[in-house]
């Protein structure tokens, strides 16, 4: 199970990078669109293979909710992350896309939960980074350039993202999270698809680089099937704040390999922003644990014991 987070850990860390590779020469929308038809059509092929046809079974509201989802989270979270990072380095990127479990925790206040102060100083401290990093973090080279709406986009995607992860827990979902996973899959990259033809977008074979065409692959098989796998796999065996742990741990690795690999400059204040958006999502997912743990605790009986970990 160590292995699997840390297949987590590096593997999603790395998309950022194979991102990055894959707009060189292919039009965002439509390889984020390839990207997730894809894999959701393996994912369902999987299923139905080593599952059985019940495990595809759902509601008429558990598929519509699983197409929202998948719109918010493959469709809006990152097809506009795709689009982001021709304008914006891979690892300011990540950087912006660790401000989720803010947005996730802002959401979920907007609708009557009451996180501690501490939580709440976490959001604010990541706000102020999060500040740093598009107001004053200075030009950030794409892809295919540095346009000053490319860290606004990548907000916008860490926002649909984090839209969707909150929808996931009050949205009828199907039982079998294989299936659900691929249903969001084939909705995110049916509907990138789309927009990106409407848009205008075409793929010129003839066009296309090599590592575009590999990082295409690496994205399928690597960043959708296995490492998503991998997460279902340690959410099962392991605490879930223990898992969350990802979200301060990607953002590391892909800047890392975008320095290494990619030749990626961070200057100082987009590491003094970045920093401040780590150090909010530390302090905010270890609050979070402490409150869970407590209340797990409280909810066990007298005379009774304990879980041996929270999920």
């Amino acid at each position: 199970m160590w292995a699997a987070l840390g297949i987590v850990y590096v593997v999603w860390g790395s998309t950022y990078l194979a991102i990055r590779y894959l707009v060189g020469s292919l039009p965002p929308l439509l390889a984020a669109g390839l990207r997730f038809s894809i894999a959701g059509v393996i994912l369902l092929v999987l299923v139905r293979v080593f599952a059985g046809r019940g495990a595809l079974r759902m509601t008429r509201a558990q598929f519509g909710s699983a197409i929202v989802v998948g719109l918010l989270l493959a469709g809006g979270g990152q097809g506009l992350l795709t689009v982001a990072e021709t304008q914006v380095a891979s690892g300011v990127a990540a950087l912006l896309a660790a401000s989720i479990p803010l947005f996730v925790l802002s959401l979920r206040r907007l609708l009557g939960e009451r996180p501690p102060a501490v939580t709440l100083f976490g959001v604010l401290l990541g706000l102020v980074g999060l500040a740093v990093l598009v107001l004053f973090g200075g030009p950030s080279e794409g892809a295919h350039g540095a346009a000053w709406w490319g860290p606004w986009i990548m907000l916008i995607a860490a926002l649909s993202w984090s839209v969707g992860t909150v929808a996931t827990t009050r949205l009828p979902m199907p039982a079998n999270s294989f299936a659900a996973t691929a249903v969001e899959l084939c909705a995110g990259g049916f509907a990138l698809s789309f927009v990106g033809l409407g848009a205008g977008q075409r793929i010129r074979f003839a066009e296309v680089t090599a590592e575009s065409w590999i990082a295409l692959v690496y994205l399928i098989v690597a960043g959708s099937l296995i490492a998503f796998t991998a997460y279902v796999f340690v959410l099962d065996r392991l605490p879930v704040s223990t898992v969350a742990t990802y979200a301060y741990v990607n953002p590391v690795i892909a800047v890392l390999l975008g320095v290494l690999i990619a030749g990626e400059h961070i200057g100082p204040a987009q590491f003094a922003g970045g920093a401040l958006v780590l150090a909010a999502v530390i302090v905010v997912v270890r609050s979070e644990r402490r409150v869970r743990k407590a209340e797990a605790k409280a909810s066990v009986p007298a005379g009774t014991m304990a879980a041996p970990c929270e999920k």
